[in-house]
């Protein structure tokens, strides 16, 4: 190929590239002559390549008589001075009008390192100030929000992760970043995939989700609410819209949530209280009464309530000191079953020595117990003669009139939740008023031997 085809292709590849730019570029010679006017500059002025190349600066034509001597000047210093130079100024469009641009000028030098013209770059100032206020809404979710931010990237692993986030996860923002979310939640995390791979193949949803999550950090496994919002990010520069990943926003309301749980649960189990005080005042039999309570307490509590007399009833407190207990099963309750007392001489149920039920006693107050992480729960509670089902335990203590009467144990399955405070402080409700009734059944059932 010759020279001068060499130098045709030169002149058209710069020009495609400059015809490509989303900027409009203009470039000057030493002397101040336009040699280069791209596509973009041409849109936001209306005058073509061919009516500005060549022109000696923009006097006459593209900006106001009054300003054009000011223009030239501070565009033709970038020639001097090192660096890039940034000036607003206004220009004159080919039907008249003005627009207010943004421009952004540097020296270029020739082979001899000597000053060879300038190149500027400019926009509309709306749309410069439309760019920044994106970059600076970006670098505030990213560093000074007061909610979580994190950019999931198309294989649901955090690209870029903001403080208020890293601080949720209890960790450093680098080290979150390329991890799996499940190394990241113990549990949660596939309904958190779950929606990230929805939003990446439907779109956001029309509102935010609240998500129950347990964050692993190092202090152990913590359970979150948050609130969650997601945004499909899709790159601009492509064609079609091609995913980048997902915006994930979220904000902390376990509080909050806890909070309207606890008032909820508060108020169903006041309802079951009223209620089983309704429906026990129809009993005419007080053990039948306790029983009824015991139904309307089960729900949404337990999945099984055990009662276990103790087997000597008279005379003083077989609690107290020095007495040999002696615990006697009255009923194994999931719905519907009858309390009886026990009679004379029943054989007593074999607890060892450390059974809650028995520490209960000891302790005249609620004791709560969880079958260990590495053991069955079916064999935990084989040796607790309760039922196998059974993975946590609250009992407490049957006490009326000053004396106490027995133990009363709830018994949950594994897929609940163990007991909390909140659930002995209800459960210590309900066995005062189920000892309330066994205490009345027991003395009726004494007054004929009274006569």
């Amino acid at each position: 190929m010759s020279v001068s085809g060499r130098d045709e292709t030169t002149d058209d590849l710069l020009a495609a590239l400059l015809d490509g730019m989303d900027a409009a570029l203009c470039a000057f010679d030493a002397d101040g002559v336009i040699t280069h006017w791209n596509r973009e500059a041409e849109r936001i002025l209306g005058w073509t390549a061919a009516e500005a190349v060549g022109r000696r600066g923009f006097a006459g034509w593209a900006v106001r008589a009054a300003d054009a001597q000011d223009v030239e000047e501070r565009l033709m210093s970038a020639q001097e001075a090192p660096g890039r130079h940034v000036h607003e100024f206004a220009l004159l469009t080919k039907d008249g009008g003005r627009v207010l641009v943004r421009t952004q000028s540097a020296g270029v030098p020739g082979a001899d390192g000597k000053p060879a013209g300038v190149y500027c770059a400019f926009s509309e100032v709306h749309a410069q100030i439309d760019l920044e206020r994106s970059i600076a809404l970006s670098e505030a979710l990213l560093e000074d929000a007061s909610w979580g931010v994190v950019l999931v990237d198309v294989d649901l692993r955090p690209a870029v992760v903001n403080l208020h986030a890293a601080r949720a996860f209890g960790s450093g923002r680098t080290a979150l970043l390329g991890r799996p979310l499940g190394e990241l939640l113990a549990q949660g995390v596939e309904e958190l995939e779950g929606a990230l791979q929805h939003v990446l193949a439907e779109g956001a949803p029309p509102a935010p989700v609240e998500l129950w999550v347990s964050v692993r950090t190092p202090e152990g496994v913590r359970r979150r609410c948050w609130r969650s919002g997601f945004l499909r990010l899709a790159s601009p520069l492509a064609e079609e819209p091609v995913p980048l990943g997902v915006g994930w926003l979220f904000q902390d309301v376990t509080e909050a949530r806890r909070a309207e749980l606890d008032t909820g649960q508060l108020r169903f189990r006041s309802n079951q209280l009223y209620r089983a005080g309704r429906a026990a005042a129809e009993c005419e039999d007080p053990a039948e009464a306790a029983a009824v309570r015991l139904d309307f307490a089960l729900a949404g509590f337990a999945e099984h309530a055990l009662v276990d007399l103790l087997d000597v009833l008279d005379g003083p407190d077989p609690a107290g000191p020095g007495r040999r207990r002696r615990l006697v099963r009255s009923a194994v309750s999931a719905s519907g079953q009858t309390l009886l007392l026990p009679a004379p001489g029943a054989i007593p149920v074999r607890y060892a020595g450390a059974h809650p039920a028995l520490q209960a006693l000891d302790r005249i107050g609620p004791v709560r117990a969880s079958a260990p992480a590495g053991e069955p729960p079916e064999e935990w509670a084989r040796a607790r003669h309760w039922p196998p089902d059974a993975a946590h335990a609250l009992c407490t203590v049957l006490r009326s009139r000053g004396r106490t009467l027995g133990a009363l144990t709830f018994l949950r399955g594994p897929s609940r939740a163990a007991f909390e405070r909140a659930d002995a402080l209800y459960a210590e409700e309900v066995a005062s008023r189920v000892a309330a009734d066994l205490d009345l059944a027991r003395r009726t059932a004494a007054r004929p031997a009274d006569l």
